[in-house]
């Protein structure tokens, strides 16, 4: 019963759809290496968000100016 419980509640966190992206109102003061970051930055056109990129120790942060298509976004805050 246990396994049948389990396998269950395994398929319904698989079965949620992961191409929500959440877009941030202001960049994050720590980022892992090679973790990604969306932020509505007013230095990007309209339309497009500023995607940044963790870098490892002593290297610079990669920043791009990217489309994200609004279904695929919730704005929603940083927290230090």
């Amino acid at each position: 019963m246990r396994i049948l419980v389990s396998a269950v509640v395994l398929s319904c966190f698989l079965g949620l759809p992961c191409s929500a992206q959440t877009i941030l109102k202001s960049e994050p003061l720590i980022l892992a290496p090679y973790e990604v970051a969306f932020v509505k930055d007013a230095a990007c056109p309209s339309g497009k968000v500023l995607k940044v990129t963790g870098a490892i120790r002593g290297l610079h942060r990669r920043k791009a100016c990217v489309a994200m298509p609004g279904e695929q976004a919730s704005l929603a805050t940083a927290t230090p």
